[in-house]
């Protein structure tokens, strides 16, 4: 089992359970919210998450740091849920477990989550049309896009649903056309 499966299942139980508390308190909204600037304060800063994945510092000063970190940014449902992550020394899995229950509410809410990866930047309208696509495609009430620019497609776009993966970009048809030629060879 890859480390990275056993991390997912790590991390299940505590989305469940937050989101379990969300849904009893009635809450779901704000937490998700708050989850969703924890992950984006994580993704600005390699500093914070090493600071919270090494188990030589002491749980008191990555409670300090947490509450300094995001105390007036989150509610009280979401910092307690980090201090118990923290005693539970589950607090590097962060990241993972906020993706986890994001993935979690999102279903709930019927809503689909798409990462799409562009050669080069989505005008709002483009954005649209392909919100109103996915939407068709995966009868979901509401669709959220994650959009990305990777120049290396050379052209054209990549679309990932959960496992689903659509891929019409140059570079996807240039491997695909180099693996048709490969069976032809041999």
């Amino acid at each position: 089992m890859s480390s990275n499966s056993v991390v997912i299942k790590i991390a299940q139980p505590y989305a469940v359970a937050l989101l379990e508390l969300a849904k009893t308190k009635k809450v779901t909204e704000k937490v998700s919210q708050d989850i969703q600037s924890i992950q984006s304060i994580l993704l600005q800063s390699d500093k914070l998450k090493n600071f919270l994945a090494n188990p030589l510092k002491t749980t008191e000063a990555k409670k300090e740091v947490i509450i300094a970190t995001f105390g007036d940014q989150i509610s009280e449902n979401t910092l307690s849920f980090l201090m118990i992550l923290v005693d539970r020394k589950r607090i590097a899995m962060l990241d993972s477990i906020s993706s986890k229950y994001l993935e979690l509410a999102y279903q709930m809410e019927s809503l689909t989550i798409a990462n799409i990866s562009t050669s080069i930047a989505l005008n709002s309208n483009q954005e649209n049309l392909l919100t109103e696509k996915i939407k068709v495609m995966t009868d979901s009430k509401e669709v959220k896009l994650i959009v990305s620019v990777d120049p290396e497609l050379i052209g054209g776009f990549t679309i990932q649903i959960g496992s689903k993966v659509i891929d019409t970009s140059i570079r996807g048809q240039l491997r695909q056309m180099a693996s048709h030629l490969d069976v032809l060879v041999t």
